[in-house]
């Protein structure tokens, strides 16, 4: 018989959410993809051990969880970078190492305190998370509130079977997020003719701060004003991951993982698919710029 396993969760810290790669496709249905904020991250843990790359894992905001392991566990931790320990069973405690794979032995906690840099750490276990599916996938979308539950202290997170194969390289020398200012590259539009002919320059020219009202619905952000040439309001609209929707405040709002499937407010660019996982690095307080890819449709 199989060995039965799992991760009792002891603290959750001030976010912590079960995330795959989300549920494409059903855009059509009102139903967003959802899915880990930094979706290179969640893909770079699951191949050091081995799993499929859309394997079930932990999403932790600024870091503070608290999990036990029942059963012998092999995880891994990525994305923002966090202190991070595991104590096992007669209390001795080590450190546990980040982009790498670590042992979890039966009844060992692991404690994982506040990233240096960034802002979601990523914990996979070899064979995922086997909490249920809804809707294809075991992502949870606080926005429209699909998906599993969000752990809480008490709750138990099956792991499914480990796969056939077995992890290769024990350690993933990569970039971790920078504390710095990341800069974006963003296209135009679609809407971007709403804007005055300046407004582009001025979303380029200077860093814009993510604000406390940010989430993984999408991050808030201070600077400088967009003006608009057209007033009124659009039709709703489909909205993508990355859009810079612009309200009539002028102060952008950068959609991410669980962003609303269509929007009112007029999108003057959108960041490229291959930032927006850096752009859910960026913690409030942190400034971020904008570069144009391409010059402006004009």
């Amino acid at each position: 018989m199989a060995e039965i396993r799992w991760l009792e969760v002891l603290v959750t810290g001030p976010m912590t959410t079960v995330q795959d790669l989300g549920r494409p496709g059903r855009g059509d249905l009102g139903v967003g993809r959802s899915g880990a904020a930094d979706r290179g991250a969640l893909r770079l843990a699951n191949r050091l051990l081995a799993n499929p790359e859309g394997a079930a894992g932990l999403e932790v905001t600024m870091g503070g969880l608290q999990v036990r392991a029942h059963g012998h566990l092999l995880v891994a931790l990525s994305g923002a970078p966090c202190p991070a320990t595991v104590t096992d069973a007669a209390g001795r405690t080590r450190g546990a190492g980040h982009h790498a794979v670590e042992c979890l032995p039966d009844g060992a906690t692991l404690r994982l305190g506040v990233p240096r840099h960034g802002l979601r750490t990523y914990l996979a276990v070899r064979g995922g998370l086997d909490v249920p599916a809804v809707l294809g996938s075991r992502a949870t979308d606080i926005m429209a509130g699909v998906g599993p539950e969000r752990p809480a202290p008490g709750s138990v997170l099956p792991v499914g079977p480990p796969p056939e194969m077995y992890p290769v390289v024990e350690l993933a020398p990569v970039p971790t997020p920078h504390p710095g200012e990341p800069v974006l590259d963003i296209l135009p539009g679609p809407r971007d003719d709403w804007f005055a002919p300046e407004a582009l320059r001025t979303l380029c020219a200077e860093p814009y701060e993510v604000t406390v009202d940010s989430n993984r619905v999408g991050m808030r952000l201070r600077g400088p004003r967009l003006e608009r040439l057209r007033e009124g309001e659009l039709p709703p609209e489909g909205m993508v991951p990355g859009a810079l929707q612009v309200p009539p405040s002028g102060q952008p709002t950068l959609f991410l993982a669980d962003h609303p499937v269509t929007g009112g407010y007029p999108v003057i660019a959108v960041v490229r698919t291959r930032d927006v996982d850096r752009a859910a690095q960026a913690r409030p307080g942190q400034r971020i710029r904008f570069r144009l890819s391409r010059p402006e449709r004009r």
